[in-house]
């Protein structure tokens, strides 16, 4: 079985916490909960999922940030990605489907991180905000999983940072490359938790 492949070879060890983990939201915007734009799947049960992870982190006083993805009005920033997936371009600042769903809305004092690539830390100022505020540790949810998350997840490892997805948090337009991507990231870059799992191992260590 390809599971037994990859203890043989080491992969999946558990990293865990460090001293400060960050709660990273990353693009739950309506724009990825709508499936006539850029949504589908089951990227609103992991909106959904998230809401108790969420008001842990706000009730523990740990750092939240979240991320958007947006575009100048014009597109004079729009890259190769747009090529790509064109509707990318109708995120701007003031679109309707650039904002952060309501249920998730950002409170006074989270960062909010606009991003034109995948990854949350690729030309955004988020890696010197976490070296400012201490953070050792990426807590992610968000969407989606095959992009934005595993982007974020390779970038926050490859600085050095601990990575815990909340695999319950994060949702893909399609479960296939959802699940196959969780698998991954849980093999090489990242610890798999539930957000319930991580709320009860961050309130057992403070006890």
């Amino acid at each position: 079985m390809a599971d037994d492949v990859y203890a043989k070879q080491q992969f999946g060890q558990k990293i865990g916490f460090g001293r400060l983990p960050a709660l990273l939201v990353v693009d739950f915007v309506n724009g990825f909960t709508d499936p006539d734009i850029l949504g589908g799947g089951n990227i609103l049960d992991a909106v959904e999922a998230t809401k108790p992870l969420l008001a842990f982190f706000r009730a523990a006083k740990l750092p939240v940030v979240f991320t958007r993805i947006v575009y100048a009005d014009d597109g004079a920033d729009a890259g190769v990605w747009c090529q790509k997936v064109p509707r990318l371009r109708d995120l701007t600042e003031k679109a309707h489907a650039s904002q952060v769903v309501d249920t998730l809305a950002p409170v006074e004092g989270e960062l909010v991180i606009r991003k034109t690539q995948a990854s949350a830390f690729f030309g955004t100022h988020l890696a010197a905000h976490f070296v400012g505020k201490g953070v050792d540790t990426v807590v992610l949810a968000g969407c989606t999983t095959s992009g934005c998350i595993r982007a974020s997840a390779i970038d926050a490892m490859s600085m050095n940072y601990r990575v815990t997805v909340a695999k319950d948090c994060v949702g893909d337009r399609a479960l296939g490359p959802h699940e196959a991507n969780l698998f991954d990231m849980g093999q090489k870059y990242a610890d798999l938790l539930t957000g319930g799992e991580v709320v009860a191992a961050l309130k057992a260590r403070a006890a």
